[in-house]
């Protein structure tokens, strides 16, 4: 029985990362990765800074990241994906204009 669920799993996994395999695949996942790297970095800054830090890059590879998956969202044609992806861009963009508004105040005071 173990060797049969086994086995089954072992093609099931054939079938969703090999047989499938294609660019758009290897696009999904460029995307995630990027999308991911924004937790790395936000991770590395706040052990350097030895408190929860969320640095500008953190941003920026939320973007990069968030606009690769909604891209790669429509071509699956898939409604859940593409709602979220969506609307974490927004937040993400306008996360980046309250920073830059905010450094733009600070350095007029200074």
């Amino acid at each position: 029985m173990i060797a049969e669920l086994w086995a089954h799993l072992l093609a099931w996994l054939h079938d969703v990362f090999i047989e499938q395999f294609d660019l758009w695949i290897l696009f999904g996942f460029i995307a995630q990765f990027m999308f991911m790297m924004r937790f790395v970095v936000q991770w590395v800054a706040s052990e350097r800074a030895r408190r929860s830090v969320v640095p500008m890059a953190f941003w920026f590879f939320s973007v990069a990241g968030g606009t690769l998956l909604l891209i790669y969202a429509i071509y699956r044609q898939d409604p859940v994906f593409i709602a979220g992806q969506a609307a974490g861009l927004f937040i993400y963009l306008r996360n980046i204009w309250l920073i830059r508004s905010e450094r733009r105040s600070m350095s007029q005071v200074a």
